[in-house]
């Protein structure tokens, strides 16, 4: 019988605690397979998943792990701005640690927004473990109906209403998480920002999931992805879908990636 068994943990790196949620796909007649690892977007953390990775873990017959990066949801809090370079830290300090403390050699990358470049880090440096990669609505560069979006949503945070709703997930953090997306993206010195070097080195099978009326990107940025790195790659572009496509067409995502993930180990 297939069921989940959810697990969830406090992992300790040097500037604080991360909070990491599992769920764990038991089936004994089957071989264990890599598990997935999420990597949960601007705004995001493990709630705002909602039941996607529970979903994901029954379609693909994989454990998944989901965690709230430093600074947001259950995780500690941080004072300073993210430099620059946050999206490469991720994938150079954090998983590291994840990887160790979660006894894991080999392991899948699927990333929403700017988690998709912090996935598709992770796949770059590390080659022989990472197993497959997939990314969601991610960006690859910076372009303008990116920061268009953002300079959008920025006005929509004055508002109490919306701000009340983010802090149901970030508590007493969620003005520096608003401020950690906004402040940085919308940054001149952030504008040269890109992926091109890592993606370059990405040699697992990639997936690239995107929606046709994404809010924050174009087309280019999943093409990119596409045609940058050097494995095996799929398009999969969403018909009337935006940024959040595994909330908004989360059947079809599934589906792809089920797909996708169908002869991976």
């Amino acid at each position: 019988m297939d069921y989940i068994e959810i697990n969830e943990q406090f992992l300790t790196l040097e500037q604080g605690q991360i909070f990491v949620k599992q769920w764990k796909y038991k089936n004994t007649a089957l071989l264990k397979k890599s598990p997935i690892i999420l990597f949960h977007e601007s705004l995001g953390s493990v709630a705002l998943w909602r039941d996607f990775p529970e979903k994901l873990a029954l379609a693909t017959q994989r454990d998944i792990i989901a965690y709230d990066r430093l600074g947001f949801g259950h995780s500690s809090a941080l004072i300073d701005p993210p430099d620059f370079n946050f999206v490469a830290k991720e994938a150079e300090e954090t998983l590291p640690i994840l990887l160790k403390q979660l006894g894991l050699n080999h392991f899948i990358v699927m990333g929403h927004s700017v988690g998709g470049g912090m996935a598709s880090i992770c796949a770059a440096l590390y080659p022989q473990q990472c197993k497959a990669l997939i990314t969601e609505s991610a960006q690859s560069m910076v372009e303008e109906e990116t920061l268009d979006g953002i300079r959008r949503a920025k006005v929509n945070f004055t508002n109490e209403k919306f701000l009340s709703r983010l802090a149901k997930y970030h508590a007493d953090k969620t003005q520096w998480v608003l401020d950690a997306w906004t402040e940085t993206w919308l940054s001149p010195e952030f504008k040269k920002w890109d992926l091109d070097a890592y993606l370059q080195r990405v040699h697992c099978p990639l997936l690239a999931i995107h929606g046709e009326t994404d809010e924050y990107a174009t087309i280019a940025q999943p093409k990119r992805f596409v045609d940058l790195a050097q494995g095996e790659t799929e398009l999969c572009l969403i018909e009337a879908c935006g940024h959040f496509p595994h909330q908004e067409k989360q059947e079809q995502v599934l589906q792809s990636i089920q797909q996708f993930l169908k002869n991976i180990d």
